[in-house]
């Protein structure tokens, strides 16, 4: 890639405010996806810069893919609040006679948006609002339904047609938490494994031995250990995960067997079970499983692909 068309593309990310580079980079759809889940966007600018022209040799930008670069960063600077705003309350006003939007902008550059539903014959109900944060620019809201979810697709309606964008995505993904499901949906954590610029040991690291301890004490197993250390830092990395509860699995499956006869292998239905995890901290408590002793490393990747696939709701069946 010419050195001109690099200093280009740092030029241009070097003014999109840090926080919204993940954003403005998706709505550019010129790197892939396994190219931006390479990347770390918790480093410093300058480096994150380095790493994103790295990637941008690979794919052999060219000047007019910079170009477009530039005029989405223009473009989400011209978005519309407004607007935004004006056309979102009409389109339920429209749909609902009696319906009750109210606004807060926040400094983080996301629209609060609180929705008191009613029908064509009842009063919008103060007590069970909805409450959804919008980011501009982004394919993405957070709702909390607190009334009936009958109301979902007339609010993602309302939302696609104010942003401007072709859908708002929904996501099998649920918490209390907010900063932890933006995180998660924008790929603002790091769960690139990382070593550690450490004259210590790995063993002293991962085990939390004392250089000073009395010399006749020996510690059973300490490649396993270490090796059960190695993969969980692999897995879920260096930081604090994401916060949230619960997972759910639904499982259905048929009953496979070689012996003819008996009642499950004549059954036609096919067999259900329905698998729930909670904690207040659930993936902070699946990295500890194995560190634990409480389960085999590694983790199966139904449990461990929760943040990658943004999902904590999943249907489970036989291919």
């Amino acid at each position: 890639m010419d050195e001109t068309v690099a200093e280009f593309i740092r030029r241009t990310i070097l003014k999109i405010p840090k926080t919204e580079i993940m954003t403005i980079l998706k709505g550019w759809d010129f790197l892939s996806e396994n190219q931006l889940q390479t990347v770390n966007f918790q480093q410093n600018k300058e480096s994150l810069i380095q790493h994103l022209i790295l990637l941008c040799e690979e794919k052999h930008a060219s000047f007019n893919d910079v170009a477009l670069l530039d005029m989405i960063c223009e473009d989400t600077d011209l978005f519309d609040m407004k607007q935004f705003k004006s056309a979102f309350k009409k389109i339920l006003q429209r749909a609902l006679k009696n319906v009750m939007v109210s606004f807060r902008d926040t400094e983080e550059n996301a629209v609060w948006i609180r929705i008191a539903w009613g029908t064509q014959y009842t009063k919008p109900k103060q007590y069970k609002p909805t409450y959804v944060v919008y980011y501009p620019q982004t394919p993405y809201a957070f709702a909390s339904f607190s009334s009936l979810r009958s109301n979902i697709p007339l609010l993602g309606q309302a939302l696609t047609i104010a942003s401007k964008y072709h859908q708002i995505v929904q996501m099998d993904l649920r918490s209390r938490y907010l900063d932890s499901l933006k995180a998660i949906v924008f790929k603002q954590y790091n769960q690139t494994f990382e070593m550690h610029n450490s004259t210590t040991p790995l063993q002293e690291r991962s085990l939390g031995l004392d250089i000073n301890m009395d010399s006749r004490i020996i510690h059973e197993n300490t490649l396993e250990k270490e090796r059960v250390h190695r993969i969980t830092q692999e897995t879920f990395g260096d930081y604090p995960q994401p916060q949230l509860e619960f997972a759910q699995y639904k499982l259905e499956t048929k009953f496979k067997s070689d012996l003819n006869g008996g009642i499950l292998a004549e059954r036609e239905e096919p067999l259900r079970c329905l698998i729930k995890f909670s904690s207040p901290h659930l993936l902070e408590a699946l990295k500890s499983l194995a560190p634990a002793g409480i389960a085999d490393a590694p983790l199966s990747p139904l449990l461990t692909c929760i943040p990658s696939k943004r999902m904590n709701y999943f249907k489970i069946r036989d291919k």
